[in-house]
């Protein structure tokens, strides 16, 4: 099997393979720093979603390992850099907040960017992959985006009912 390189993109298959390779070094990229959000988030609830998160994630490179093998590649390990910037803005909460239910609020924002961002990408991927005739890669990019969106639900119930109202319990006014 060959690994993929960076390659010109003239045509769609060429923007697909590129498009799954950069998907695939962002979900590397989030593999490694979910468990740290998990251990940094004061809410038990929250730490579990996260933790969650981290299981799925392995799901989804696995997938994205599925489909560059369909098509006799493999993903070169790059760094994604939109990931890269969403993750450093996550790494950035952890120290800008010291009050623990306000740094869970945007612990949560900062992992439901990095959600959108997936969501869109792998909306993208999943048309393309329909487009250029693999029915199968759309089905397990699909099932990944579906994975994907659940987990930003959970995130807006959890922060809706639990860690948002703590918040602002804890806010005083003048």
């Amino acid at each position: 099997m060959k690994e993929y390189y960076h390659m010109a993109t003239d045509t769609l298959l060429d923007i697909y393979v590129d498009e799954l390779g950069s998907l695939h070094a962002a979900e590397c990229q989030l593999l490694k720093v979910l468990p740290r959000l998990a251990k940094v988030a004061t809410s038990p609830q929250l730490a579990c979603a996260f933790l969650e998160h981290t299981d799925e994630t392995q799901e989804h490179i696995d997938r994205l390992d599925q489909i560059f093998a369909m098509l006799g590649l493999r993903s070169n390990g790059t760094t994604c850099e939109p990931m890269e910037a969403l993750i450093e803005d996550s790494k950035e909460v952890v120290v800008r907040y010291c009050n623990p239910h306000v740094m869970d609020v945007a612990l949560i924002a900062a992992v439901q960017q990095i959600d959108h961002y997936e969501m869109a990408r792998y909306g993208c991927m999943r048309t393309y992959a329909r487009l250029l005739g693999y029915e199968e890669a759309a089905d397990l990019l699909q099932e990944t985006l579906d994975e994907v969106a659940e987990a930003d639900r959970k995130l807006t119930q959890l922060a809706e009912i639990v860690i948002n109202v703590k918040a602002v319990s804890q806010m005083t006014f003048a």
